[in-house]
């Protein structure tokens, strides 16, 4: 079945799409379960928070797997100094050629920004990062990290703004993740050799604990049983004559003009690294990167 929790209605995403769901709102353990280091979960009505110090680092996943649709939640990142911590939010199917969308924040010493990092994983291939520094101090507030996912493109939202796009180039040879469903994950914990300023700033543990907090967990996709085959979940979570899902619209194939507009800002004003061009790392230019922007 489709498992729709509390769709948000966006332009240009959402408007009229709200089909083959149930409509209701889901709690953490609705929808997730600890992952590891239960006593490091802190639970406050709808908040949770996770907390990493010198003994451990805390994670939670999702109960069910997914193919395409919208996963998203609000998070308030470590306030203060940060340096050495990294907040992961991401999507991963199993294996050694699994797919994988990650947001990973990156943090920093009292006083400097958060820089949030992104990556593709398509068959068990990464190096896709992106890194960029964001409009607002996530450690003040909560806002929205989004993954929207259809059989078209992968886009990365913050607060609706869409940072980063991934698109189908299948009839130009380059792989697309469409055919393994992927858990939902979150954890925080110490990435000092490399997580801040490429592993020079260490985690300074007199600050500990470090805490992330969340609310707002929302998931609208094709839920996905174990048992089912890849050919199975391919069927089951696409469009046919007797059903359609809002991810298979039209609308939802590309972005809308605004939302370009949203993108285009985005990189030209918080991107600080593309592997695209990172001719050390790539001295032959990937290629996706000459087809689409993502």
């Amino acid at each position: 079945m489709t498992v729709l929790f509390k769709m948000p209605v966006v332009l240009g995403f959402f408007v009229g799409l709200m089909m083959l769901g149930l409509v209701s709102s889901a709690e953490f353990h609705e929808l997730f379960q600890p992952g590891w280091a239960n006593d490091h979960f802190n639970y406050e009505g709808e908040l949770l928070k996770l907390k990493l110090d010198n003994f451990s680092g805390a994670g939670f996943a999702s109960k069910s797997r997914y193919l395409f649709g919208k996963v998203s939640m609000q998070i308030k990142l470590v306030e203060g100094d940060s340096a050495g911590t990294v907040t992961a939010y991401y999507m991963s199917s199993e294996g050694p050629y699994h797919n994988e969308f990650d947001f990973e924040f990156l943090g920093n010493t009292t006083g400097e920004p958060y820089l949030l990092q992104t990556n593709v994983y398509v068959n068990g291939v990464g190096n896709r990062e992106q890194r960029m520094n964001l409009w607002f101090d996530p450690t003040k507030d909560f806002h929205s990290y989004c993954l929207l996912w259809n059989q078209r493109q992968v886009v990365f939202l913050v607060d609706e703004t869409p940072i980063r796009v991934h698109t189908n180039m299948e009839h130009k040879g380059i792989p697309f993740p469409k055919d393994q469903a992927m858990g939902v994950y979150s954890s925080i914990w110490n990435a000092d050799d490399w997580a801040t300023q490429g592993g020079l700033v260490k985690t300074d543990w007199s600050h500990a604990p470090f805490v992330a907090s969340y609310k707002g967990f929302e998931i609208d996709a094709c839920e996905c049983p174990v048992s089912v085959t890849a050919d199975e979940i391919a069927k089951k979570c696409s469009s046919s004559a007797e059903k359609r899902f809002w991810w298979d619209e039209p609308t939802m194939s590309e972005l809308s003009l605004h939302q370009s507009h949203q993108l285009v800002w985005v990189r030209a004003n918080h991107l600080v690294y593309d592997y695209c061009t990172d001719t050390a790392r790539f001295p032959v230019k990937p290629v996706e990167c000459e087809h689409h922007r993502h």
